[in-house]
């Protein structure tokens, strides 16, 4: 199959282009607004939709910041080194998840303490409304033609304008549907049928964890980095331990608790 002629930019007026990423981005961070809001009314937090807004623009700071910093730390050191200022220019790409995570790790927690919200239920609903933005990320990543496959000769293998004349896995696709689709319904699916607080968060991290090892194998590993040991990418290695503990966290907190009927 070749792949599909999209222009990355969807608007021009005048100098200014708005792309696909960035607007899938933006829809992102409403829908998350609409269904954190929801969430927070179901279990009665104290949190209106001023405060709401509030914490998705401190979420969506941690995300870039994080996101940014992320990759700068383990996927291209050396480089953003030789020319510090680089790490600025985030227009020419660069996020990486694991830094984001962290990144709304540090904002949920300040967010946390100055509003005085718990931070496990704060958690939970980051959790809840994160796989719409990866599942809207990684659509935005296969418009843009960016982070594709290894070569297959699958029939569903693609031409990318930048992978040369093999077809490959969309691993973007993958990602979209297993990251975005099916965590968003296994994550609300575990919240629904236990009670303790945190148990949407653990679910996300072992869920996300899991898959993204999962597609790595089918992913084109780094350039820069290759794979270690002659089998992982640096997203397997980074998404090992969120996978196991994730997993242990979500027997931990509902060891012995009861079941929602």
């Amino acid at each position: 199959m070749q792949f599909p002629a999209i222009d990355p930019v969807f608007l021009h007026l005048g100098p200014l282009q708005f792309r696909w990423y960035g607007l899938m981005y933006v829809i992102g961070f409403l829908t998350s607004y609409f269904l954190i809001k929801n969430e927070a009314r179901r279990r009665s937090l104290n949190l209106d939709n001023e405060a709401v807004a509030d914490l998705i623009f401190c979420l969506a700071i941690g995300v870039v910041v994080g996101g940014r910093l992320g990759y700068v730390l383990f996927y291209d050191l050396a480089a953003y080194l030789a020319q510090p200022l680089k790490i600025f220019a985030i227009w020419q790409g660069g996020m990486s998840f694991h830094g984001g995570l962290l990144g709304v790790a540090v904002a949920g927690l300040w967010y946390a303490r100055r509003f005085e919200v718990p931070y496990l239920q704060l958690a939970d609903l980051a959790a809840l409304a994160t796989p719409v933005g990866l599942g809207l990320g990684r659509i935005g990543n296969f418009i843009n033609g960016e982070l594709f496959g290894r070569p297959t000769t699958m029939p569903w293998g693609m031409v990318f304008p930048d992978g040369g004349p093999l077809p490959r896995h969309p691993s973007q696709l993958y990602e979209a549907f297993l990251e975005g689709l099916v965590l968003f319904f296994v994550v609300r699916l575990l919240a629904r049928r236990f009670t303790t607080p945190g148990t949407a968060m653990a679910a996300f991290l072992s869920g996300y964890g899991l898959f993204r090892f999962v597609v790595e194998l089918f992913r084109q590993p780094d350039n820069q980095l290759g794979l270690f040991w002659g089998f992982f990418s640096m997203g397997q290695l980074l998404s090992l331990p969120l996978f196991l503990a994730g997993g242990i966290l979500l027997v931990w907190l509902n060891r012995k608790k009861p079941v929602l009927e």
